[in-house]
């Protein structure tokens, strides 16, 4: 987001919630626009925009939302289209039935979650040789926590502002 999408951003929270920002000094104001500007500079200003919105209609509470109130809004814009893990083990599922001589195709079909979750073709293969039943209960239960795991890390890792140039800022590192 750019310094003017972030200012209509926090625009937007000042006509939603005008008697949290109506005494501010400017030198407060124009902090809040350095800090919103580096928390969300490498994102998509209508990603933030909307989640905003859907704050904005879903708060009860009487002063605006946080950035982290806004980037696990955002988290959750972006996981209405993840897989769960049911989905992702029918895939894996599927995969198997064929994983004993086209393993690496099968594993190349996967989403990438989904491949971070199994983690390398041979895995596929290895499931594909072993009995059915085994595969459906052990190793379903296994690679759903797995794959909930993986979930986990990219929804913490979404939460994490990014650089610029796209990285992920940590202890103040930029690229």
């Amino acid at each position: 987001m750019t310094r003017a999408e972030t200012i209509a951003v926090l625009a937007l929270l000042k006509a939603a919630y005008p008697n949290f920002y109506k005494d501010m000094p400017q030198t407060d104001l124009q902090a809040a626009v350095n800090l919103w500007c580096l928390h969300f500079a490498g994102d998509d200003a209508d990603t933030v925009t909307s989640a905003v919105h859907a704050l904005i209609a879903s708060r009860a509470e009487g002063y605006p939302p946080t950035i982290g109130a806004v980037r696990e809004q955002i988290g959750k814009l972006i996981a209405k289209d993840s897989l769960t893990d049911a989905d992702a083990w029918a895939l894996v599922s599927k995969a198997t039935r064929n994983g004993l001589y086209g393993y690496r195709e099968e594993f190349e079909k996967l989403p990438e979650q989904v491949k971070k979750a199994v983690g390398t073709p041979e895995q596929l293969k290895a499931w594909a040789m072993m009995p059915s039943d085994e595969v459906e209960s052990i190793i379903a239960s296994n690679f759903r926590r797995s794959f909930r795991a993986v979930i986990q890390r990219q929804e913490e890792n979404l939460r994490l502002p990014k650089t610029e140039c796209g990285l992920r800022l940590v202890s103040g590192k930029e690229c």
